[in-house]
């Protein structure tokens, strides 16, 4: 497994992971509400370490406003650039208008923003999670044959990666007439939060049987599996479990035969950034404005090993 797979897209501007360019770059990160989110500040803050890049790091404990102050307190030291992992798509526009003004470019990375001017941010580099909800549906549609009563954990209202997996799974699911979505309510991407919402949706099936339940991430998922079993039943058997991530928990769950299949997220966001950042500040004002990857769907025939692997990282 690789670290992240964007980097031979800059390797046509020769650029190294040793040598940055900036010194100091800001990190308005959403927060920690999941695994994944904390191995990606975590896998961020090596790079720069790796780089020699002064990294101001700010938590904005999923809230928005946060981040604008923090983004405003970057261009105030005067960084030499900033990347946003923003909270909610909208509201950008003053505070990006804001660094461009200062000459700092903006790299947004994992969830997306909406702008009527795309010159205000460099470049977004994310998962294509549109396709991710294309990719875990399609898996189970095939494992169900399409016949499916469906509950939706959904991730934090506003947020790129909820709309957008939400939309690829049902784009899917539109083609089985036998396959619905009854049951959704946000769980916020937090494990507590999972499991309140899935103990409400037990409670509201009076005995009607679920088929699967489609979290928009692992930790919700890993919530829904608690009340699943408290509520007495087998969770990955009784209700199977889809979601998206590939958090070690959910690998060690998926072995455990609690969940079924994730598709993987990579963490590893920061050497794209960097080199996004690098590439700009020498000279490269041509840039895409979107680089994506998705993960592959991985299930429990191989979820033993690859727990090994993650949990070793």
């Amino acid at each position: 497994m690789t670290k992240y797979t964007l980097v031979s897209v800059f390797s046509l501007w020769a650029i190294g992971a040793s040598c940055a360019f900036a010194t100091t770059v800001g990190f308005s990160q959403v927060g920690s509400e999941s695994g994944w989110r904390t191995s990606f500040s975590e896998a961020v803050k090596a790079e720069a370490k790796q780089r020699g890049i002064d990294l101001k790091f700010a938590d904005a404990q999923q809230k928005q406003e946060n981040q604008i102050k923090a983004v405003r307190s970057f261009i105030a030291q005067g960084v030499d650039a900033i990347i946003i992992a923003p909270v909610v798509e909208t509201g950008w526009k003053p505070v990006l208008k804001e660094a461009k003004r200062a000459n700092i470019p903006v790299v947004i990375v994992d969830r997306n923003i909406k702008v009527d001017d795309d010159s205000l941010f460099l470049t977004r580099i994310a998962s294509d999670f549109t396709e991710e909800g294309r990719k875990i549906a399609q898996w189970l549609m095939d494992k169900t044959q399409g016949n499916c009563a469906i509950a939706e954990l959904q991730g934090t209202v506003g947020a790129t990666a909820a709309i957008d997996r939400a939309a690829g799974f049902n784009a899917v699911i539109a083609n089985y007439p036998n396959a619905n979505i009854v049951r959704s309510q946000t769980g916020e991407f937090t494990r507590a939060k999972g499991k309140e919402v899935m103990e409400g949706f037990l409670k509201a099936q009076n005995g009607q049987a679920l088929c699967a339940v489609w979290s928009h991430n692992d930790e919700m998922a890993l919530g829904a599996v608690q009340a699943i079993k408290e509520a007495g039943f087998k969770p990955g058997k009784d209700i199977l479990i889809v979601s998206v991530d590939g958090v070690p928990d959910y690998f060690k769950a998926m072995a455990d035969g609690d969940v079924n299949a994730t598709v993987e997220l990579s963490p590893y966001l920061g050497g794209p950034a960097f080199d996004a950042i690098d590439a700009f500040l020498k000279g490269n004002k041509d840039l895409p404005k979107l680089i994506s990857t998705t993960g592959d769907v991985f299930t429990q025939e191989t979820a033993a090993a690859e727990y090994e692997k993650r949990r070793l990282q």
